[in-house]
């Protein structure tokens, strides 16, 4: 039974639309390739490169750290507060729930005394995985910690025990001390370093911060997946329309007069060309037996 002009409407509607969703999931996958291929330029060309004094970076304080400046290793020398250590948490290494350590550094910007957060390492969690067993010390006095620069990460909207946090934001870790960060107000930079070393180095090293990721991830196929689909949509349509608008229809009498005692099926040339001869000996055999009857007459 051959489709009527409105089905096929609404078959060729239904494709445009199922392509015109594949295209642009196409498209999201792609815009997804292409930053995640920026993301991982932008870490093989800082991560590696040659630790600089953390002012060629960061002016002073209040100063937010350049885009193009993430992942870059800075040196940073100062004093760290330890009676104002905070605990990220929900960050877990490696698979290991535990939480991070993170801990104020003194320093000095452009003359001005500056503040930054430093992301010591890792603790696993303690027996009642409220906190960690034990929070080792950093070096007391003046030391120099090379550092990967990171920008602040968004403030967060959930609550946290007190002395923890769910993200590294500079304002609000220095909000969570006791005296609400007071003494360092005005002080911080818009920035945090993840720990890479110490100079001196402290008595108990802390699990370091794993290197950046730079697996690009399946978006790329993807990206090819949907296009394909798309194309799909649209050619299934056009095989469908050809098939019926063009194709022969054959009934089942035909096919099984088409099949030979062996039950193969011969070619429809074949098959023409047997009629043919078949008719013409029947021909004769008429034209034979009406000679004879004409001539016994």
């Amino acid at each position: 039974m051959r489709r009527t002009r409105r089905q096929w409407v609404t078959l060729g509607l239904a494709a445009v639309l199922l392509a015109a969703l594949c295209v642009l999931a196409a498209f999201w996958q792609w815009h997804r390739y292409t930053d995640r291929e920026a993301q991982i330029h932008l870490v093989e060309s800082n991560y590696t490169s040659e630790p600089v004094p953390l002012d060629e970076v960061l002016s002073g304080p209040g100063d937010v750290l350049d885009a193009d400046d993430e992942w870059r290793p800075a040196v940073v020398v100062g004093t760290y507060v330890p009676d104002d250590t905070v605990l990220l948490r929900n960050r877990p290494v490696n698979g290991t729930p535990g939480f991070h350590v993170l801990v104020p550094l003194r320093t000095v910007l452009d003359g001005e005394a500056a503040v930054l957060v430093v992301d010591r390492g890792f603790v696993p969690l303690g027996q009642d995985a409220s906190g960690p067993a034990a929070v080792p010390d950093p070096p007391a006095g003046e030391v120099a910690v090379t550092v990967t620069l990171r920008p602040d990460e968004p403030a967060s909207d959930r609550g946290a025990p007190a002395g923890q946090v769910q993200r590294i934001n500079t304002a609000q870790v220095l909000a969570t001390l006791p005296d609400g960060g007071a003494w360092a107000d005005g002080a911080a930079v818009g920035a945090y370093g993840q720990m890479r070393a110490e100079d001196p180095a402290a008595a108990e090293r802390l699990v370091p911060t794993p290197r950046p990721d730079t697996d690009p991830g399946s978006h790329l196929s993807y990206t090819f997946q949907w296009a394909i689909f798309a194309l799909g949509a649209v050619g299934g349509y056009v095989a469908l329309w050809r098939r019926e608008t063009r194709g022969v229809t054959v009934t089942a009498g035909e096919l099984l007069a088409a099949e030979d005692p062996k039950g193969a099926s011969r070619p429809r040339r074949e098959r023409t060309r047997r009629r043919h001869v078949d008719e013409e000996h029947e021909d004769a055999l008429v034209d034979a037996a009406q000679a004879r009857d004409t001539s016994s007459a």
